[in-house]
């Protein structure tokens, strides 16, 4: 059976008839928003003091910005672009076990390209390809395969770091060599079972460890990493206003510090709401610190932060969250390079601006539908080499690919 869209109509009517008053209702929170960053612009110390109140005595796991140097309505001009840099990418993507197949099995790809800016060479790509079965698999969740990739990307760029800088004689020896910038997509934060005892939390710590140890490994060859986070819909600056408002309020006695967690002023109001209105195209945000539990993990000059980015066209913002560690926070010239790389990467896009390395990472990645099947039946055929026999795949499955054509989600 099909659709009810006579059921979908009327509750689409509904969802527009309530559309009106939900913009008016956020259009004020966002203009109140702006408001308490104007006034607390310049006071970074001051809400650091009382982020760190809330989270020694109200809520540990608060997760929100935390002010560094620069003013909250701070706006970096775009940068002079380095006349040559080695940009690394990558992304990864996976196959996820499949009960109703005829063999189980996991796969994570993760593919890199590395482009020399400035020089005529090529692109050059790689791919690295892992198979998980047997045992492996006895342990492993969608979610454990997710980590493996993530972690895999970045294992990949640091290994892509160490060959990517130029032969020593290609510079003069006053010279400084060209920057290497490696970019992933998405967050550099792992998620995962940080806390929490168990099998899971175990191999989530593992796999951290790992992946800390990449980061260390790309920090000691002197790269630019980042994290590239396309429209993000977070709300860590609007959770900062949040926390420094109510702190305010509870000291006049007009709030509950021991509510905080559902204490929520400005819900709904994104910090793309905010940036997208204060940063002109090519121009940065101020960085911030991470304040969350998991962000703990991330020590010394791993420690992450953030700024926002305008990739966008003049009258066309079009915002990014770019994650990246202290050593490079902290580093004004590393700064500089990146947020010029990125931007002219984005260029290349055109009217849909995203990094154009990251665009050919993914399509270097991406295991098609295809692929699967091929990787699939090369197990089958192995396994029928040697004697062993095969199971049918299930009659669920079956019945569903008998079908003329398979459903959106199943």
């Amino acid at each position: 059976m099909s659709l009810d869209f006579q059921q979908i109509r009327q509750q689409v009517q509904q969802l527009g008839a309530e559309a009106v008053g939900r913009q008016a209702h956020l259009e004020n929170l966002r203009i109140q928003a702006e408001a308490l960053l104007g006034q607390y612009t310049d006071q970074t110390d001051e809400l650091r003091q009382r982020v760190l109140q809330v989270v020694r005595s109200y809520d540990p796991s608060l997760r929100c910005a935390m002010p560094v140097d620069e003013a909250l309505d701070f706006r970096g001009g775009l940068p002079a672009a380095p006349a040559e840099a080695s940009l690394l990418a990558a992304d990864g993507s996976q196959i996820f076990m499949d009960r109703h197949a005829e063999v189980q099995y996991g796969l994570v790809n993760a593919g890199a390209i590395l482009m020399r800016h400035g020089t005529s060479q090529p692109p050059v790509t790689h791919v690295e390809s892992q198979l998980f079965y047997h045992d492996a698999l006895e342990r492993m969740t969608d979610a454990t395969l997710a980590l493996r990739r993530d972690l895999d990307e970045r294992k990949l760029l640091a290994d892509l770091a160490a060959q990517a800088a130029p032969p020593a004689q290609a510079a003069p020896p006053a010279q400084a060599a060209p920057p290497v910038v490696t970019f992933t997509d998405g967050p550099m934060e792992l998620w995962g079972a940080v806390n929490e005892g168990g099998e899971q939390a175990s191999q989530f710590q593992k796999s951290l460890q790992e992946y800390l140890e990449a980061l260390e490994r790309l920090h000691a060859l002197g790269t630019i990493t980042a994290g590239y986070v396309d429209r993000p819909g977070a709300d860590l600056v609007v959770r900062l206003l949040e926390v420094a408002y109510l702190v305010e309020q509870a000291r006049a006695g007009a709030a509950d510090l021991s509510q905080i967690r559902k204490l929520r002023p400005l819900r709904g109001i994104t910090d793309r709401d905010l940036y997208e209105r204060i940063l002109q195209p090519g121009e940065r945000s101020a960085v911030f610190a991470m304040q969350s539990q998991s962000a703990k993990q991330y020590e010394d000059a791993l420690a992450l932060h953030f700024f926002y980015l305008n990739v966008g066209q003049e009258n066309e913002a079009y915002l990014a969250r770019v994650e990246v560690p202290l050593w490079v926070a902290q580093d004004a010239a590393q700064l500089d390079v990146l947020h010029a790389i990125l931007v002219g990467q984005c260029r290349i896009l055109g009217s849909r601006p995203y990094p154009y390395l990251l665009h050919r990472a993914h399509e270097t990645a991406v295991v098609s539908f295809d692929e699967k099947d091929q990787v699939t039946q090369m197990i089958v055929n192995e396994l029928l080499r040697h004697g062993v026999s095969v199971p049918r795949r299930s009659f669920k499955q079956s019945a569903k690919d008998a079908g003329p054509r398979k459903g959106y989600g199943t």
